[in-house]
């Protein structure tokens, strides 16, 4: 689509969010100080993978909107996803889209699994792409934990949404029927052909993100969701060959990744997002806790294999038994992980990263190689504007923002 850019300028160079050195006329109007900025801190180096570079190391995590009908993308996702485009962010993971109705968290989630999804999905890539934003798509089924209401919804329809409020109660599937909690829907376990009918869909999505335009496709195989219910031994007791041994336990995500990897241009990367661990003492009914770091590693080694060019290293999401150690950048360790013993395979890193410097230091130490931030973009949508400001770079801005930037000194030439 090129409607989008009729409108406006395109932005120049390489666009918003890039390191670049200021101008006289940017230092004399006090935008930058008068000397040269060097080096270029690591946050701001560009991030080649396969044929898609990122401007910066910097990407928005995706988030669920709970702001689609039937599936479709709407303004809010256009205004949503533009602005962070706009403001610089180097690659744009939109929210987890339901690669079946039935796949999504909530009946207000995005989806991705018919074809009329497409044009709407098409315009938000044209306006990242014309900001200079690389974007992508996270593809999902939810599993044993689908059919649940948006969280403003919670007070006044309660957790689960049934069919009176666009639920699917009677068809909730996961690995083995085993609910997610108490007060959660019961699950069918899935038959075998529905194992491969799902691994299918998740394939004709990937083609309808091709069609959309997107960079980069990330399959959700985390917080307790269908690929993670598969890998985890708290969600997964099947008996046969989709269940049991590491192997076994892997086989659905492997296959699938598979499936996507032959539909999906060799040239665009594919990500991965797994949860590192369950963060679930082991007991007598789970010996390990769940899945593990170890197992998350070992999968990693596999995945690299089969053409997933990065790991994106969150946790938990299997059990409310969950215990999380919360604390700044408590899942860095996990990304370091994959980056030290993985080489073959790029690694990210979420969770609790809230500033510029400590951002930076992430890359920097090489403990991932992207950086995805969640709530701390919506608190600060500038963050990949005025991160480089904080760590003594100077970036780029877009056009139409450019009076707005911070003056380290004020002047009306």
């Amino acid at each position: 689509m090129s409607s989008s850019r009729n409108f406006y300028q395109e932005q120049k160079g390489t666009g918003p969010g890039t390191a670049v050195q200021p101008t006289a006329s940017e230092i004399k109007q006090g935008f930058a100080p008068g000397v040269a900025i060097v080096p270029t801190p690591k946050l701001y180096q560009p991030l080649t993978i396969r044929q898609l570079t990122l401007k910066n190391r910097i990407a928005m995590s995706p988030m669920c909107m709970y702001s689609s009908d039937d599936g479709f993308a709407t303004d809010f996702h256009l205004v949503h996803i533009g602005q962070y485009a706009l403001r610089g962010v180097g690659l744009i993971i939109m929210e987890a889209s339901g690669v079946v109705p039935e796949g999504r968290i909530t009946p207000n989630c995005l989806g991705i699994w018919k074809d009329e999804h497409i044009e709407k999905l098409q315009q938000i890539v044209s306006f990242a792409h014309t900001n200079k934003s690389a974007i992508g798509i996270q593809l999902a089924h939810a599993g044993r934990k689908s059919s649940t209401t948006a969280p403003w919804l919670m007070k006044v329809h309660g957790v689960n949404a049934d069919a009176e409020h666009g639920g699917w109660p009677d068809n909730v599937v996961g690995p083995s029927a085993l609910p997610f909690s108490e007060g959660s829907w019961s699950p069918q376990e899935m038959t075998v052909q529905q194992i491969l009918d799902v691994q299918l869909k998740f394939a004709d999505a990937a083609v309808r993100a091709h069609k959309a335009g997107f960079d980069v496709i990330e399959l959700h195989g985390a917080h307790g969701y269908l690929i993670h219910e598969f890998l985890s031994p708290i969600s997964n007791q099947r008996t046969d060959q989709y269940g049991g041994s590491f192997d076994n336990r892997i086989r659905f995500l492997v296959e699938t990744v598979r499936r996507v990897r032959q539909v999906w241009p060799q040239e665009k990367p594919l990500f991965v997002r797994l949860s590192m661990t369950d963060w679930v003492e082991p007991s007598d009914k789970v010996p390990t806790g769940g899945w593990t770091e170890e197992e998350s590693v070992e999968l990693a080694k596999v995945l690299a294999g089969e053409g997933v060019d990065l790991i994106d290293c969150s946790t938990s999401g299997s059990s409310p038994l969950q215990k999380i150690p919360l604390d700044f950048g408590y899942q860095v360790p996990f990304a370091a992980a994959v980056k030290q013993q993985v080489p073959q395979i790029l690694s990210g890193a979420v969770g609790l990263i809230v500033d510029a410097k400590q951002a930076n230091e992430i890359v920097e130490n090489n403990n991932a190689d992207l950086v995805f931030l969640a709530r701390t973009l919506l608190r600060e949508p500038n963050f990949a504007l005025d991160a480089a400001n904080q760590l003594g770079a100077f970036s780029q801005y877009p056009h139409q923002y450019e009076r707005g930037r911070r003056k380290t000194k004020h002047t009306f030439v």
